[in-house]
């Protein structure tokens, strides 16, 4: 069952087999740097006209899905959703292993999974209404009130549903490969294959009524509490108290003293609440560990690897061989950032600053969705064409609102609807990349959706596949258009930085994340020991070139990632590093790659990982996989660096 998506949408599509909850795929990261390309200088004339744009950026319209929180379908559906449930239990709980084994099981079992298919699509449209309206203004009373109850009605109703997946996974091995000879069910084959992967760490079923019931008083309940916390934080910047948003994008303005004061601003903030944010951060964890230990999860993380279907020692192996990298990725190219301001370091508000011989302006949203679908267009017009609807159809709420959730996600909701995205665009360079990368999900969740509420949903390992790529697509055109050495050094250094952030910097989250959940099973931490914990791992991994000076101490507060979806951070760098790979394929590939890469796409949680990728003569589980994708960052250091 799912239940409404959070402002991240990484927990937004729990269902009863605990599959993941980040199938919508966010990109909830901190603000990142991508450079300006000579677009961003034609846009420079219109940027004195673009303050009051903000009002003419497109906001979505939910309607697709309810015409109102208030509207009677909303309603109605909520009651239908009640009904379908109990009938659902009434007509199947305790009879799937018997009915199964008999004379024409397979087709009787088909029958319950299309059922529970239609109910997982309708609780589906419910919740991501709920989270999407939650996500566009958390801090309304009358939307959080809505969230909260939707949420609690999807709980109570799945509650009924809880049996079939624990049921189903009693079925012995032979009975239900030999119903599976029947068609119809053999086509929810990778579905059943998939849920009985959680059968060793499934527990009695009045434990997991308990469990699944009380999430909405648990970690359900101190997720809420993150989202509603950080969106209403205000942070006095001069004489303004701004969001959480516009301050962190002024960690990117060319004025030295805005970072500073924002930086500032931000540290004041986050250390008047650091009670708050270290409580939601041990119990969430605590509450981890109960569950972690009932299911008999060993590794703090491995909950996560089995819900991404990905093996411990392929995410240990990434790690190894990005913490392995520091010295010649971030350590390197903030030395080289650090000198292009004449500096021998950075303190750590300049590390995304614009670079100064970058060209200045604001790139207007036609722009930028010009830049993203001619890219698209180039590599495949099935892709542009899908990513144009998103345009054209009002999936994109783009404008910075108090109380709108900060960062960006595209939330497939449900396949019977279509996905959405939500972005805080601001006209900077990044704010493109980001545009190009919450499409190239909604693309992927598009053609994912034909196979249903069941097996549309990705596993994280290919999660950010379509989003890295299309960022990939974006930035390799913007360079080969871009003539002006300097501004081409700026277009490369800003990918870098880019690429930095999403792989260097997230496996520096899994790092820190990894040492709170161990740390935690010991005793609760204080905010100064996480403080401490996070300047450790920041440190290592940024290196001798950025000055960490203190307020930094608490800037693990704000990154969603660690409240609703704990170790999903690792998945960006696994997307990065495969990108880079699958990009040099598809640079010396022979017809026919862009039909391979969709039909990748198409497979959605159908196929595992390594089964969509050997079509492109790739492997995980080589050694060398990692250290490939890694040495595309370190040429493009080695560019930077001949540059001078």
């Amino acid at each position: 069952m799912k239940k409404p998506a959070s402002s991240r949408a990484k927990s937004s599509r729990p269902v009863v087999s605990r599959k993941p909850a980040a199938k919508s795929a966010a990109k909830a990261k901190p603000a990142k740097s991508a450079a300006p390309s000579k677009v961003a200088a034609k846009a420079k004339v219109a940027a004195g006209a673009r303050k009051p744009a903000a009002r003419r950026l497109p906001e979505w319209n939910l309607a697709d899905l309810y015409p109102a929180i208030d509207a009677p379908e909303v309603a109605a559906d909520l009651d239908k959703l009640d009904a379908d449930c109990v009938s659902f239990e009434a007509d199947f709980k305790g009879r799937l292993a018997e009915e199964t084994a008999k004379d024409g099981g397979g087709a009787w079992l088909a029958g319950a999974v299309k059922r529970y298919e239609a109910i997982e699509d309708l609780a589906g449209r419910l919740g991501s209404y709920a989270g999407l309206v939650h996500a566009g203004d958390s801090v309304d009373p009358k939307k959080s009130k809505f969230y909260g109850d939707v949420s609690e009605r999807l709980t109570a109703a799945s509650l009924h549903l809880l049996f079939f997946a624990l049921e189903l996974n009693r079925v012995d091995d032979e009975v239900l490969e030999q119903a599976m000879q029947t068609p119809e069910l053999g086509y929810y084959r990778p579905w059943i294959e998939d849920l009985r992967k959680d059968k060793p760490y499934q527990l009695e079923d009045r434990v997991e009524q308990l469990f699944h019931e009380k999430s909405q008083t648990g970690y359900g309940a101190f997720n809420r509490l993150f989202d509603q916390t950080i969106s209403s934080l205000r942070f006095k910047v001069g004489a303004k108290e701004l969001a959480i948003e516009p301050t962190l994008n002024m960690l990117q303005d060319r004025t030295p003293a805005k970072r500073k004061v924002a930086a500032e601003a931000l540290a004041k903030t986050f250390k008047a609440n650091e009670r708050t944010f270290a409580l939601i951060t041990n119990t969430l964890a605590k509450d981890k560990e109960i569950s972690d230990r009932w299911r008999g999860f060993e590794d703090v993380a491995d909950s996560r690897h089995l819900a991404n279907r990905v093996e411990r020692e392929v995410v240990d192996a990434l790690v190894a061989a990005v913490r392995g990298a520091y010295p010649k990725l971030s350590h390197r190219y903030y030395k080289l950032k650090a000198g292009w301001f004449g500096k021998k370091k950075l303190p750590y508000w300049d590390r995304n600053a614009p670079l100064p011989f970058a060209a200045t302006g604001e790139i207007g949203w036609s722009d930028a969705r010009s830049m993203v679908l001619t890219a698209y267009s180039a590599f495949s017009p099935e892709m542009a064409r899908i990513a144009e609807r998103f345009f054209t159809d009002r999936w994109i709420d783009a404008p910075v609102r108090p109380g709108k959730a900060p960062g960006a996600f595209s939330h497939p909701t449900t396949p019977s609807a279509h996905p959405y995205v939500l972005m805080n665009y601001q006209g900077k360079p990044r704010d493109v990349m980001t545009l190009a990368h919450e499409l190239g999900h909604g693309v992927h969740q598009v053609l994912a959706a034909k196979n249903g509420a069941l097996m549309a949903p990705t596993p994280l390992t290919l999660a950010e596949t379509a989003s890295v790529f299309g960022e990939m697509l974006t930035f390799r055109r913007l360079l080969g258009q871009t003539k002006n050495v300097k501004q081409r050094q700026a277009l490369l250094a800003g990918k870098v930085e880019d690429m930095i952030n999403t792989v260097v910097r997230q496996i520096a989250f899994y790092s820190f994340e990894r040492a709170i959940h161990t740390e935690r099973r010991s005793g609760e931490l204080t905010a100064e020991r996480i403080g401490e914990i996070w300047l450790s791992v920041q440190g290592e991994s940024l290196g001798p070139a950025i000055e960490i000076k203190a307020g930094y101490e608490n800037f693990w507060m704000y990154i969603p990632h660690f409240i609703h979806s704990p170790f999903y951070v690792y998945a960006y760098a696994f997307g990065d590093c495969l990108v880079n790979s699958l990009y040099s394929v598809y640079e010396h590939a022979q017809e026919g790659f862009a039909e391979r890469y969709l039909a990748m796409l198409s497979a959605g949680g159908t196929k595992h990982y390594s089964e969509l990728l050997a079509p492109f003569g790739l492997d995980a589980k080589d050694p060398q996989f990692w250290d490939r994708g890694l040495s595309v960052i370190a040429g493009m250091i080695d560019e930077l660096e001949a540059m001078g």
